[in-house]
């Protein structure tokens, strides 16, 4: 099969386009049929040997753990699922990965995918999804008439977490260039501040919320500032930067660090379907485009969610 490997750390050169084993399922196993798999920043820093010690790949290394697809092979043990079955999974992080044409899973990450999109595109679902809804419901504990604040709601969380926030009943405050804030706006968010145009601290002019979701890299004095929007008895959430050891005010802080769970990706899934989550991909790429995808991504020039196309 071909896939997109490196064999060493460094950059975006070493991603190399060539032939690799097709894997086959083992015990608990299934190998999909690659429709499609999602770029992450995450990618980059493994990549650059920036994560080693978090995680240690094995060399060579097919990146992107998100992914959706076809099963085309059942591994011993496993039930529930079949060849031809459509799905999508978060993929363990340091196990080889989707941007190739065939990916051996755990079967225990995968959900069905989703019916009402085109199956490359769910492959935007899985971690992005799983960070937001874990952000706000097992980090920050939001509730239905809090206010919360998505610092960096551009982005594929963001977007995910406007969504999940709104319809659970929360009051949306938004940060966005406007290139994504129509886009946010259709997510149903309250108010959508232009960061690039306005301060943010001058723009909500002292107010403070009941959930900070931070999603973009920050400063030390930047995420004090943030923090501190937090209300009393409130909770800032990063999922990049960690929160000031104390902000006092009885303010929580947590960084989060996203798990699979093939439960909760399932009620996502079935979101999605419904009609009430949308997906948004901003560009479809062919594999031996990735190391250009990955200069976006270092560059910060990513214009959303890419999902490569084997």
């Amino acid at each position: 099969m071909k896939a997109v490997r490196y064999h060493s750390y460094g950059d975006s050169g070493v991603l190399v386009y060539e032939d690799a084993s097709r894997p086959v399922a083992g015990a608990g196993q299934v190998v999909v049929k690659v429709a499609g798999a999602a770029v992450n920043p995450v990618d980059v820093a493994i990549r650059a040997g920036f994560l080693q010690e978090v995680f240690p790949v094995a060399l060579p290394h097919i990146p992107s753990f998100d992914v959706a697809g076809v099963i085309t092979e059942v591994g011993e043990g496993v039930s529930g699922w079949s060849a031809g079955d459509a799905v999508v999974a978060f993929l363990p992080m340091i196990a080889p990965g989707a941007a190739a044409e065939y990916v051996a899973a755990p079967a225990d990450v995968l959900a069905a995918a989703p019916r009402t999109v085109e199956l490359a595109d769910a492959a935007a679902l899985p971690s992005a999804s799983l960070t937001a809804w874990q952000s706000l419901f097992e980090y920050a504990d939001l509730k239905a008439g809090q206010s919360i604040l998505v610092n960096g709601a551009g982005g594929a969380v963001g977007g995910y977490a406007v969504q999940l926030a709104k319809q659970a009943g929360a009051v949306v405050t938004a940060t966005a260039s406007v290139r994504g804030a129509g886009r946010i706006r259709s997510y149903g968010a309250d108010r959508v501040i232009d960061y690039t145009a306005i301060p943010l601290l001058q723009a909500v002019a002292g107010q403070r919320f009941d959930v900070v979701l931070n999603l973009v890299r920050t400063s030390p004095e930047e995420t004090a500032n943030l923090a501190d929007l937090a209300a009393d008895g409130g909770a800032f959430v990063s999922t990049t930067t960690p929160g000031p050891d104390a902000v006092g005010r009885a303010v929580r802080t947590a960084r989060v660090f996203v798990r699979s769970d093939a439960g909760q990706l399932a009620q996502l899934v079935a979101r999605v379907d419904s009609g009430d989550l949308k997906i948004d991909v901003a560009q479809r790429r062919t594999l031996p485009e990735l190391p250009a995808v990955h200069d976006q991504a270092a560059a910060g020039q990513l214009p959303g969610k890419t999902v490569l196309i084997p």
